[in-house]
């Protein structure tokens, strides 16, 4: 089950038989345990990535851009929060820092991830005029669209999957169809590189012990 915006539901109905399918090819990463169709063969490129509580975490940007538009895949590796955080804590107690300073809040950076992702989106100089809901093979996340100063609109999806965050972005240019061939292709791995389809809803770091990543829900595949 994937969750459709309105303005994108048409022209998801029509695109397997028009000629905007051409030339996108599923890309697969076992890197980073997704697979995507991209209008193109992705350039990529590590880059870092802040945390909402000031953690810097290793990142990859799969990216292409041509005459389609802007696409991309961001995905944040979260394993080592833990981690990170609490060697802040100690070197913060050894400093002598007071209060709230030397907490260890890796549990809300991790809870708060996708939360953090969609604000990356929602923080830029364009109009929300999207905002909702979002689901993968049952692995929910945020989707929004962005109307740019330039005419040009923006399609995101933000969802996290085992220890990783993943940020699916599209900018298409004034007038063009809405990227939903890209929006829709998502599909997550497992360490063998096959296709992941759950039972139920999964959630990735909510369970009675909190252990991060929680433990999966049954499997349809």
């Amino acid at each position: 089950m994937r969750r459709i915006a309105p303005t994108t539901a048409a022209f998801i109905l029509a695109v397997a038989g028009t000629s905007f399918a051409q030339g996108f090819i599923q890309y697969t990463s076992r890197a980073d345990f997704f697979a995507v169709s991209f209008p193109g063969e992705p350039n990529v490129r590590e880059t870092p990535w802040m945390s909402e509580q000031g953690i810097t975490l290793p990142a990859h940007v799969y990216s292409v851009e041509n005459e389609r538009g802007r696409y991309s895949m961001t995905v944040v590796d979260y394993k080592d929060t833990e981690k990170l955080h609490t060697e802040r804590a100690a070197q913060c107690v050894k400093a002598k820092g007071e209060g709230d300073a030397c907490n260890n809040g890796w549990r809300g950076d991790v809870a708060g991830a996708i939360a953090w992702g969609t604000w990356q989106f929602l923080r830029r100089d364009a109009k929300v005029t999207f905002y909702g809901w979002y689901v993968a093979d049952l692995v929910p996340g945020q989707w929004l669209q962005l109307l740019n100063p330039d005419g040009s609109r923006t399609f995101g999806a933000v969802n996290m999957h085992g220890t990783r965050l993943y940020l699916l972005e599209a900018t298409v240019p004034r007038g063009a169809p809405a990227p939903g061939l890209f929006q829709q292709s998502l599909m997550f791995l497992d360490d063998e590189g096959r296709v992941i389809r759950y039972r139920s809803y999964y959630s990735p770091n909510h369970s009675d012990e909190w252990k991060f990543p929680a433990p999966p829900p049954p499997r349809a595949r």
